[in-house]
């Protein structure tokens, strides 16, 4: 069984931040970081954080600011450095609490490019990173909305997520959702962070997946591919899967992705001892 906890600390804005960690009975061989995606919030991924626990991990994550329950305008981001260090005080307290295991990231979707930043920032205190249908190297349904003087509402075809319709409408129903357009200050941002993950350093020796739907509309496998050869370094893992789309552990064969990522960090695990 997993015991769900919630707490809250304070983010770079001063502003509050929900926090959450996912635990079991036994002693924990390592620590999970779990980094969410654009619009959503961690409430979306407790599959995803027993999956870890049963394997052996203590799972941690945090509402970005204007998500979920934390604070802030709605998916209003006006740095994503601002996000990592948001992270990095997550990453703290979770290493405060279990001194001395390992850190796993995982990041999803705009999530993976948070990921991906802050494993060039941290990421020689990091023994295994996952980028799950990362936003890296370019993403131009987004980018291209700076063209406009007034962005236009772009709703996500929810069909997109998985190829389990379920997904989708518990998406469309979820209220801590956001289904509003984007933010110009935020989609500034991304392209700021996708310039500054171009720029490196790359990923050294730190063992990396990257996990990806092969039929992914909303971000695209050959701009991730191009944006994770930038900055791949010496132990890249690479995993497309046929059929799949944008939410890859959300998809009607997540428990087989899921497998995919703990038999990874196993891996890692054993190189790093």
């Amino acid at each position: 069984m997993t015991e769900r906890r919630e707490w809250r600390f304070r983010g770079h804005d001063g502003g509050g931040r929900a926090a959450y960690s996912w635990s079991g009975s036994g002693q924990p061989r390592y620590v999970a970081l779990i980094c969410h995606g654009y619009g959503e919030h961690m409430g979306r991924y407790p599959h995803v954080a027993a999956h870890l626990v049963a394997h052996g991990a203590v799972g941690y994550g945090v509402d970005h600011v204007g998500h979920g329950r934390s604070d802030g305008e709605r998916v209003l981001i006006g740095d994503f450095e601002d996000v990592v260090d948001d992270f990095h005080t997550l990453d703290l307290a979770a290493r405060a609490g279990h001194p001395g295991l390992p850190v796993v990231l995982i990041g999803h979707s705009m999530g993976g490019m948070i990921a991906a930043r802050y494993a060039q920032r941290f990421g020689d205190t990091l023994a295994a990173l996952v980028l799950s249908g990362p936003v890296i190297g370019s993403w131009d349904p987004v980018t291209s909305l700076l063209a406009y003087d007034e962005i236009p509402e772009t709703p996500i075809d929810v069909a997109t997520l998985s190829r389990d319709d379920a997904v989708g409408r518990a998406y469309a129903a979820d209220p801590l959702v956001w289904h509003g357009p984007f933010k110009r200050p935020t989609v500034e941002a991304f392209v700021r962070c996708l310039d500054a993950i171009a720029a490196g350093p790359d990923l050294g020796s730190l063992p990396t997946l990257w996990a990806h739907g092969g039929e992914d509309e909303l971000v695209p496998v050959e701009p991730s591919r191009a944006g994770v050869g930038r900055i791949r370094g010496e132990a890249l893992t690479v995993a497309i899967h046929p059929g799949a789309r944008h939410e890859i552990f959300n998809e009607t064969n997540a428990p087989e992705i899921l497998t995919e990522v703990t038999t990874f960090v196993d891996e890692a695990l054993h190189r790093a001892r």
